[in-house]
């Protein structure tokens, strides 16, 4: 019995020295996994291990002892945290001892003391013993790489988890890792010794005396000069390296006195890298640097920054000169100095104004940009600055602007100005008892009217920028200052065509400086607007429309333009709505343009309203009601005939009436969107006007329960309403209001009517929640599209119905969608209908603008193109396939615009597989599958030329057919694809050169200028093709 029992201690001892043996002597790899595996397990102790390596830790041979001391450290690498704390004074004390044994081993060993420095349970103190022991036994740079990697390794550890203890060596330890960095090349261990050098300073280590050696081991890296191998595993880059090595040069100021010099050093050198990389760092260090640091390399630092801005070719240089500009300003500025030390900012800046103040009355001479780029820069570091340079530059530019006649002299002086202008704004939010600008107000107001009154546009424009900029300084302007910019500000506003520029820009400013002085553009500016428009509808009645037409849409865009302020908007939206009421009256000419420019103007006050609640609501009770009175009175039978009622009526006023609604819904809070529902779907289901102004109407309102034609129309504009309400905004009588959609769906008299109900049907279905109600209306949909598409009159009505159902569900991912979906597939092959089904394929990948919009409310998933393209591609592949010739254009046609509409990264993978079926479509005869093909494959020529290029000669040979179509948008979009074919491998191209050279001739002399202009530059590329630097 009692032998039975040793046999059985014995055996898995038996097991462990066989797996010992098989990786000492038999150099087999497994077995360390193997015995790591049964330590983990409790199978035996890691003491047991060091047993049976016995023999082996001790023989004479250096190769067995460390094939020993691997297995091991392997053990240890995952067995650390299983150690007690005597195990691991043992295991330290044995591989210290084993630092100083043959180099063969010294890999080993490193490995060990890596896994025993991640212990939990490592006493105080050995930390240290390790270190030193490493410090003193082990050449680190004679190493390999990885086991230079595994000192950094131990060392990081120890940082990590014993500080204090570390801490305790002093500057031994900074000495120490000096040592053990001082002459490392690989890219690998520099980032690791860099972090570890940022921590020995952030974390205050003690440097002792050995400041310079430190920054001399890690300063010698700069600036980075390192290419990675092609094809590298360690994804290692330059700007790696760079950031690393720059957190460590801009850590501390105790560099200072030696990285300056060095800085400056390479800033001056040749090389472009080298003066980005010295320029940012330098503007790194400034972050932590003071007036003591920066006190004896000023005029050196601003030598080399002003002499880099002045003279170089390279605009990033330059703007990394500007940028450490600005931090040494800044940093000046922010130095806190005792009451007897010399303040340095305000003798820096007064070295920049000496070297770049006279360069400011030249103009016309190169410099003066460079030199206002200059003062801008460190003017913009601080309040400070800005008002030193400012006070001295400001009377510079003024004088100037007096002194030169030329309006583009003036136009340079005065974007100088601006600039200086802009960076006062900057600082106007800190509490100054003076404002530099205060005491050049009358001039710079005098300079810019000026501006504003000269016939040069580019001066102009430049003058309203600059007024914009003024007016937003707090307390500068005064009202009557103001009287007089908006008076400006009107007078611009209605420059005739060859000054749109300037039109377009004092609108903008005009709304900008509205919401600041809302007084004084309601007062003088809105009421201006107001009598123009009384004139510009008396002209207009009389039939002056050449003449005032322009004016009247000016006026029109004003009004909308200043509406940026609560105040103003309760004064525009009412002179709008009077607007739209006179041509109801008949008292002025009301075409059908003229009718959607007010509407546009309504809209675009309506999306200045989102912002602000308030004004959001207060658009929406006051233009809503007011455009619905307006066109259900347009569609009720009159005694009186009127122009404006039928003009109502046309589709796009209907569209940019509903335009209007929608732009004023999608804003309001749940709480105001469920008053106004309460009275605009009662008003389509039951006729309910009360809330309508002028609301006398001859007859009812029935625009579902057998309203006529002209009244059905108007649902588009429920349309737009329902559509761009918030998810969970109850509707009320939702149940009729969908039958009644539902009804009129496939009301075939009128198009434009059954399209608004089906738009409106499926916007309400994409947004009801998931359950009983959706999948009851879901079923009557089906039904009557399933009757409609049979037989009758209304298969195409019930084609769109459909259509818009299947888009609605697609964006929200129901399980219903794949089945539309195949039915759309289906129709393809429809005579009658697979044309139009082909187009629908456009519809569901595109989005919409009126209905089914994420700033409509509507339930739209991310990725559902992604998703449809890889549930519906494969089933018109195949449907393609075994279609007849006749139909088998309408797959092409399909496939073409989902892949057009896919992003580019999901249809690069698939695009071996379907490029054959794009190369056939370029040779349908349909202009439209033409076109969108051609842009599907524009930028897949771009982003997957070795793929495109195995098909080269089928590409040119449709390409060149293509751009002599009948289409001019057709010709374009082919000799786009010609100039892009430019980027495939020039060996595939070069055979075809002569031939596309002589084709593209053709074109360059097309009736079309935009064709041409496309045609130059595609053969202009083939002609460089093959040339030295193409």
């Amino acid at each position: 019995m009692a032998a039975a029992v040793a046999l059985e201690a014995v055996a898995p001892k038996g097991v462990l020295w066989d797996l010992v043996h098989d990786f000492v002597m038999g150099q087999q790899e497994g077995p360390a996994d193997q015995v790591a595996a049964d330590v983990k397990s409790g199978s035996y102790s890691v003491l047991q291990v060091v047993e049976a390596l016995g023999s082996s830790l001790e023989n004479p041979e250096p190769r067995t002892r460390a094939r020993g001391i691997q297995l091991l450290s392997q053990v240890l690498l995952q067995c650390h945290s299983l150690l007690l704390e005597k195990e691991v004074v043992h295991l330290i004390l044995f591989y210290e001892n084993r630092l100083k044994d043959h180099h063969l081993v010294i890999p080993s060993v490193l490995q060990g003391l890596k896994a025993l420095s991640l212990c939990v349970a490592l006493p105080p103190g050995l930390a240290v013993s390790v270190l030193k022991a490493i410090f003193q036994e082990v050449h680190v740079q004679s190493l390999p790489q990885v086991d230079r990697h595994t000192v950094y390794s131990i060392i990081t550890n120890f940082m990590r988890t014993r500080e204090e203890e570390l801490k305790g060596l002093g500057a031994d330890f900074t000495f120490g890792f000096i040592q053990v960095m001082d002459g490392e090349k690989d890219p690998r261990n520099l980032l690791v010794a860099f972090c570890i050098v940022h921590d020995l300073i952030s974390r205050d280590y003690s440097l002792g005396p050995f400041v310079e050696e430190l920054f001399e081991v890690t300063s010698c890296y700069f600036p980075i000069d390192f290419t990675p191998p092609p094809n590298d595993p360690h994804g290692i880059q330059r700007e790696d390296l760079i950031l690393s090595l720059r957190a460590v040069l801009a850590s501390t100021p105790r560099f200072a006195e030696f990285l300056l010099p060095l800085l400056i050093e390479k800033v001056d050198s040749e090389i472009l890298s080298a003066k980005l990389d010295s320029l940012q760092t330098l503007n790194a260090c400034c972050a932590v640097y003071g007036q003591k640091e920066l006190k004896d390399f000023l005029p050196s630092l601003w030598a080399s920054v002003r002499r880099e801005v002045f003279q170089t070719a390279s605009e990033r240089v330059e703007t990394e000169g500007l940028a450490a500009l600005r931090s040494l300003t800044a940093c000046l500025s922010r130095s806190v100095l005792r009451a007897d030390a010399e303040d340095l900012v305000d003798s820096f800046l007064s070295n920049i104004l000496q070297d770049c103040r006279h360069h400011l009355c030249e103009p016309d001479m190169k410099l003066v940009w460079p030199s206002a780029k200059l003062l801008q820069a460190a003017a913009g570091a601080s309040a400070r600055a800005c008002d030193h340079i400012t006070s001295n530059v400001l009377p510079l530019l003024l004088e100037q602007f007096q002194k030169h006649s030329q309006s583009s002299q003036r136009r340079t002086i005065l974007e100088m100005i601006l600039g200086f202008l802009k960076l006062q704004q900057k600082w106007s939010c800190e509490d100054k008892d003076e404002r530099p600008l205060n005491g050049f107000k009358d001039q710079l107001c005098s300079l810019v009217f000026m501006a504003l009154t000269d016939p040069s546009t580019h001066l102009q424009l430049v003058g309203i920028r600059t007024l914009t900029v003024l007016g937003a300084q707090p307390d500068l302007l005064s009202s009557g200052d103001m009287d007089q910019a908006v008076g400006h500000l009107y007078r611009l506003s209605f420059l005739e065509e060859d000054s749109q520029s300037c039109r377009v820009a004092a609108l903008e400013a005009s709304g900008t400086l509205a919401t600041l002085y809302p007084g004084a553009f309601s007062s003088h500016l809105v009421s201006k607007l107001a009598e123009e428009l009384c004139i510009g509808e008396s002209d207009l009645a009389r039939g002056d429309r050449l003449n005032e037409c322009s004016r009247h849409l000016c006026c029109l865009q004003a009004l909308s333009a200043v509406s940026t302020h609560p105040s103003i908007v309760r004064e525009t939206v009412p002179l709008l709505l009077q607007h739209l009421c006179w041509m109801n009256k008949g008292n002025l000419f009301a075409g059908t343009n003229e009718v959607i420019a007010v509407c546009q103007s309504l809209q675009q006050v309506a999306e200045k309203c989102q912002q602000d609640p308030e004004s959001c609501w207060y658009f929406h009770q006051t233009a809503v009601p007011h455009l619905l009175a307006l066109a259900v009175q347009a569609s009720l039978p009159e005694k009186e005939h009127s122009v404006l009622r039928k003009v109502l009526l046309e589709d796009k006023v209907l569209a940019a009436m509903a335009s209007v609604i929608g732009t004023a819904t999608t804003h309001l809070s749940p709480d105001l969107a469920a008053q106004s529902v309460g009275h605009i779907v009662p008003l389509f289901l039951d006729g309910n006007i009360s809330f309508l102004p002028e609301n006398s109407f001859p007859c009812r309102f029935q625009p579902f329960q057998g309203g006529s034609a002209a009244q059905r129309r108007l649902v588009a504009l429920l349309m737009a309403f329902v559509c761009s309400l918030p998810r969970n905004v109850e509707i009320p009588q939702l149940n009729q209001l969908m039958q009644e959609l539902l009804e009129l769906s496939c009301y075939h008299s009128c198009t434009f009517s059954s399209t608004a109900a089906t738009k409106c049907f499926a916007g309400l279905l994409n947004k009801l929640p998931a359950g009983q109600q959706l999948d009851e209306f879901l079923q009557l949909a089906m039904d009557k599209v399933e009757t409609g598409l049979s037989s009758g009159p209304y298969r195409s009505q019930a084609f769109a119905l459909l259509l818009w159902v299947t888009k609605a569900l697609v964006l929200r991912y129901h399980p219903l969608s794949s089945c539309l979906t195949d039915r759309l597939v289906g129709l393809l092959s429809d005579p009658e209908l697979g044309p139009a089904a082909a187009d629908g394929f456009s519809l569901l990948m595109s989005d919409c603008t009126d209905v089914l919009t994420r700033a409509g409310h509507a339930d739209v998933r991310i990725m559902f193109r992604q998703r449809f393209f890889t549930d519906n591609v494969p089933a018109l592949v195949q449907g393609f396939h075994a279609a007849s010739q006749d139909v088998k254009p309408n797959y092409l046609k399909g496939l073409s615009h989902v892949l057009n509409r896919l992003p580019k990264p999901v249809l690069l993978p698939e695009l071996p597989t379907l490029l054959s079926l794009l190369l056939e479509a370029l040779s349908c005869p349909d202009c439209v599958v033409q076109l969108s093909t051609l842009s599907c494959l524009q930028p897949l020529l771009l982003e997957a030329p070795q793929v495109m290029s195995l098909h080269v000669d089928t590409l040119v040979t449709k390409f060149l057919t293509l751009s002599s179509s009948a289409s001019m948008a057709v010709r374009i979009a082919a000799l786009q694809c010609m100039h892009a074919l430019t980027r495939l491998p020039t060996p595939v191209l070069l055979p075809y050169k002569p031939q596309v050279i002589r084709a593209l001739a053709k074109p360059l002399d097309d009736k079309k200028r935009l064709v041409r202009k496309e045609a130059v530059s595609a053969r202009g590329e083939w002609f460089l093709l093959g040339s030295p630097g193409s």
